[in-house]
């Protein structure tokens, strides 16, 4: 049994492509259905629906023997013992530093300003900004993040950027990429020794799609 660890929304539609290049269909739509485990129409692969930034865990832990996790995710939990053998080229977005419209955020840069910085990406944020040499204060948060400059709880933000409406809605700018964000395919460094008859040529299927895509 192989079993795929998924989250619901967007990675899951990106990946439901590169699913059927491998010769995989579920049996149910994860945003319709309230089964965590879904079959599919190969008896010996099943997908499980987690949150995102759990799927790393499951398949490290060996609860799931592949999964399909942002790079934003990976970086912030502990993903050494993870094998990554494909980026798949979907959920594309950019981690970027974003202010509040009006804030001169290169003069607090350039004064060497200690800034409030809101974030639920706390190790990327800790390791750009001192490898630009700033000192700053960085607050975890969960949700909402364009809300924290406006209510005066932090000066900037880090956070996932895609179309930038958001940002524009709500009165905030980008100012600053840290770097370009997709998905990758992670896979359990054991089920790939004991599983390599079965996992392989789904390595070698999800390469071939993400190329064609």
């Amino acid at each position: 049994m192989i079993t795929i660890a998924l989250s619901k929304g967007r990675i899951f539609d990106d990946t439901v492509p590169l699913l059927k290049a491998a010769g995989i269909t579920a049996h149910d739509d994860p945003e319709k259905s309230r089964k965590l485990i879904l079959d599919t129409n190969r008896a010996d692969v099943k997908l499980v629906i987690v949150r995102a930034s759990d799927v790393p865990t499951y398949v490290q832990y060996g609860a799931a023997d592949l999964g399909v996790a942002g790079k934003d995710v990976l970086l912030e939990t502990d993903s050494m013992g993870l094998y990554q053998p494909l980026d798949l080229n979907i959920g594309k977005c950019r981690m970027m530093v974003a202010v509040r419209e009006g804030f001169d955020y290169a003069a607090a840069v350039k004064r060497g300003a200690r800034l409030n910085v809101a974030t639920k990406y706390v190790q990327v944020a800790r390791e750009h900004f001192a490898q630009k040499g700033m000192h700053v204060n960085l607050i975890k948060l969960y949700g909402s993040m364009e809300l924290a400059p406006l209510t005066g709880l932090a000066d900037a933000i880090v956070d996932l950027v895609s179309t930038g409406n958001t940002l524009k809605a709500n009165q905030l700018i980008a100012v600053e990429e840290i770097m370009p964000i997709s998905s990758r395919l992670i896979v359990n460094r054991a089920a790939l020794k004991v599983k390599r008859d079965q996992i392989q040529p789904m390595i070698d299927a999800f390469e071939r799609a993400a190329q064609a895509s």
